[in-house]
């Protein structure tokens, strides 16, 4: 099967025939319909995150199981399944206890070797899928059975950026209608808090980010007021449109410290602060100790979204088929496995909202 594998930081990503990986017991063969392009694969191609090269990235698509496991439950040959950044084993404690998104079983399905490469070596697969092949082979626990009608295009959106954006304003920060609520980032994840707050009644919605398509598509997806960084300090834009007091709540999706710093600045006294971009490895984060003590902004970190897979998939589609989660508008770019490498340039450009491989 065709494979893109990052071999080196900073470098294109190579093409090349691979054979299948061997499957387990507990694993489960799924035939690759669509899979979207994510920062997080950016941060490990340029060599940003703790995962070592080589590595193929990719960890946000939908497909369709070709074989199954002896030991597999979930899912059987035919389902169309979600693959999801957080594998949820439903067993552990942190699954037993509404924390799926802490499994334990997450470390040891992100570090396994799945692919044999040409050179001999073996590869692992960003957040144990790597989606940015023809196949994949996964963990049970890495996948969800789905029925739906959703274009696949649509549909894969959901295994990351959608879920963690969409979760992070309705499962992190519990957005509270009649709200005002300030969005740094409007890329795939930052445009899916928007939706998110506009769902759960937000008054005020407001988006920011340096580019006019995103901000555009952020007013068409609920965002009362867009905002560009480089028009003045955002942090006074948002006090400006909040009477001064700063956003009930502050949500950043851009994974840079210096923007964490920012959404804590525009919160309002005892507002909610959720950081949910990934930042480069060994970063630092630095607050006003005064400000962070007396404030008393609650600062809360939102991996995946604060999302439970098994329950988070089905009631998100939900949402989609009823009209009120607009995918379609997020999907900006339709590319084939062949121009992976131009798919992620747009995304390093800031270009549109999201490129699915198709």
């Amino acid at each position: 099967m065709k494979v893109a594998i990052a071999y080196e930081a900073r470098k294109p990503l190579v093409l090349e025939d691979l054979p299948v990986p061997e499957r387990g017991p507990r694993d489960v063969l799924v035939r690759i319909a669509a899979g979207g392009i994510c920062h997080t694969d950016i941060n490990v191609i340029n060599g940003l995150s703790d995962l070592p090269l080589p590595i193929v990235p990719g960890h946000e698509a939908c497909g369709v199981v070709e074989e199954a496991g002896s030991d597999v439950r979930r899912v059987k040959p035919g389902d169309r399944v979600l693959a999801s950044v957080s594998p949820a084993c439903g067993s552990c404690w942190w699954c037993l206890n509404g924390m799926s998104n802490h499994c334990e079983l997450g470390p040891v399905i992100r570090q396994k070797p799945r692919f044999r490469l040409g050179n001999g070596e073996s590869a692992p697969a960003v957040c144990g899928c790597g989606t940015f092949a023809e196949a994949m082979v996964v963990d049970e626990a890495s996948v969800v059975a789905v029925r739906t009608d959703l274009p696949d295009e649509q549909l894969a959106l959901l295994g990351c950026g959608v879920t963690t954006g969409l979760g992070a304003a309705l499962n992190t920060a519990r957005v509270t209608p009649g709200s005002t609520v300030a969005v740094i980032g409007c890329g795939g994840v930052g445009q899916s808090v928007i939706q998110g707050a506009r769902i759960a009644g937000a008054s005020k919605i407001i988006a920011i980010d340096p580019a006019a398509e995103r901000r555009q598509v952020a007013l068409d997806a609920g965002a009362t007021h867009a905002l560009d960084p480089g028009d003045g300090d955002p942090v006074e834009q948002v006090r400006d449109l909040t009477d001064g007091r700063g956003a009930d709540f502050a949500l950043e999706a851009v994974g840079l410290p210096e923007v964490m710093a920012q959404a804590f600045a525009m919160a309002r006294m005892e507002g909610t602060v959720t950081l949910i971009g990934m930042p480069p490895t060994g970063t630092q984060l630095t607050l006003p100790a005064v400000a962070a003590v007396f404030s008393g902004k609650r600062l809360l970190g939102s991996p995946v979204g604060g999302s439970q897979i098994l329950r988070d998939f089905p009631r998100f589609i939900r949402l989609a088929e009823s009209g009120q989660l607009r995918l379609d508008s997020m999907v900006s770019k339709r590319i084939t496995l062949d121009q992976i490498n131009e798919g992620i340039g747009r995304l390093e450009r800031a270009e549109g909202i999201r490129t699915v491989v198709v």
